[in-house]
């Protein structure tokens, strides 16, 4: 069966993969202090027009987020997230296990507001509470969603001027960026937050991400939190390697092109049919809501995520497009569903 699950399941672009077999009889010097990892952070740096930025190297999302955060905070302080956010439910309580607590708030949009910050602040006034430190966010969220750049603004200011640091979970940049929805730039990323990172296992790498810290005060020592949190890679020209391939020539944007707009040609598939969304389809993730019957049927044929029972007749199914979903495969599905109705 066909895999909509999620949008890492196929090894790695045909770009990256090259990007990896002309590395082969080169040598590298260990743990990121290899030439090709400067390199490649310089043009990391040139790209989002930060030269001072301090670039780092990740296997994974959840080795970052957890890595960035229990450098940042100190024992008594804790970060916002939404309900549902990575860090909330999909981390095994990654962030916990370092002595943090992850303060949430619900949000029907998967996005944080200035509103819901100052809620957490008034929750958390003194010295007999947790002390908020850290805003975490994702862009595009869980549910799909994306960031507007008066969003991000709003988030930077209540930031500054309650002295907490703004952190972007990127693991789906380029789709959250490439939204028709988003008139984010990464650049405008990179001037707006603290810290945020490039996602690359979910957009064609092999497997990676890029931490960018743009705050000088969270850059300290960072190589130590890395090593001693177990994600100090020591072939680290492997993750940098995909990178450059990913930024040549902007094919880490034009991959977030290609998945949302596969997400929007498989979105028309269920509008034709009059079915509605648990969440607005913004980018690669498509959470559709049907009748459990027409859901069962749909879970015979394609391995998705089923997410949850809206009522008690209805099913919400999670469509995640990748940069390998081709127009064939949903023009195939459309096919599929049109015939199960």
């Amino acid at each position: 069966m066909y895999s909509f699950t999620n949008d890492y399941n196929e090894i790695a672009h045909p770009e990256v993969m090259k990007a990896l077999n002309d590395l082969t009889g080169k040598r590298f010097t260990g743990y990121g202090t290899d030439n090709l990892c400067k390199q490649v952070a310089e043009q990391i740096k040139r790209r989002i027009g930060q030269p001072s930025a301090d670039i780092h190297f990740f296997n994974g999302g959840t080795i970052t987020n957890l890595t960035t955060l229990a450098h940042i905070l100190r024992p008594h302080q804790g970060v916002i997230s939404v309900v549902g956010g990575h860090i909330d439910t999909h981390e095994t309580g990654a962030i916990e296990a370092s002595g943090h607590k992850v303060i949430t708030v619900a949000s029907a949009s998967g996005k944080l507001t200035p509103a819901h910050i100052q809620k957490v602040l008034s929750e958390h006034p003194d010295e007999h509470s947790v002390q908020p430190k850290v805003v975490y966010i994702s862009n595009s969220t869980e549910i799909g969603t994306v960031y507007r750049k008066a969003e991000l603004v709003a988030l930077r200011e209540i930031c500054d001027a309650n002295g907490l640091l703004l952190f972007m979970d990127g693991a789906r940049l380029a789709s959250g960026l490439m939204s028709s929805f988003s008139d984010l730039t990464i650049e405008d990323i990179a001037q707006l937050t603290d810290v945020f990172y490039i996602g690359g296992t979910k957009i064609g790498a092999f497997t990676g991400e890029i931490l960018v810290i743009l705050n000088s005060a969270v850059k300290s020592d960072f190589r130590y939190s890395i090593k001693q949190k177990g994600g100090l890679q020591a072939k680290g020209w492997l993750l940098a390697a995909q990178f450059e391939a990913l930024f040549n020539n902007d094919l880490y944007f034009q991959l977030g092109q290609q998945i949302n707009r596969a997400a929007s040609q498989l979105a028309d598939v269920f509008i034709e049919k009059g079915f509605g969304f648990l969440a607005p389809v913004e980018s690669n993730q498509v959470f559709v809501i049907l009748p459990n019957a027409l859901s069962d049927k749909i879970l015979s044929h394609y391995v998705v995520s089923k997410i949850c029972q809206p009522t008690a007749d209805t099913t919400c199914l999670r469509f995640c497009t990748s940069w390998s979903t081709t127009e064939q495969d949903i023009e195939k599905l459309k096919q599929t569903f049109n015939s199960l109705i």
